[in-house]
């Protein structure tokens, strides 16, 4: 299975994301987590099976969150780029690249 890495401020971004939707809805928050750790394992599973996005990154999209995990696979290591809003600065994260 390949390594999981994060930009240093991927942590920052999902954490925001998390104390907003937590105070949204008692709940959320967590369900939100939830969410997100399953896409960092269904990445991991199959990290070539979702669509090309920009200069050679991923896109996968959660279901139940208008969210996005943006992430590069080579050499069996998944290193993920940003934790995004789909509608909210989408390019923010080019920068890190």
């Amino acid at each position: 299975m390949p390594r999981l890495i994060f930009h240093p401020d991927v942590s920052y971004k999902f954490r925001e994301s998390y104390l907003w939707y937590q105070e949204k809805a008692e709940g959320l928050g967590v369900n939100f987590l939830d969410e997100l750790e399953t896409a960092y394992q269904a990445i991991l599973e199959l990290p070539n099976a979702w669509p090309n996005h920009t200069r050679g990154f991923k896109r996968y999209l959660l279901t139940g969150f208008p969210v996005s995990v943006i992430y590069k696979y080579a050499n069996n290591v998944v290193y993920i780029v940003a934790v995004m809003h789909n509608s909210r600065k989408p390019g923010y994260w080019l920068k890190r690249t």
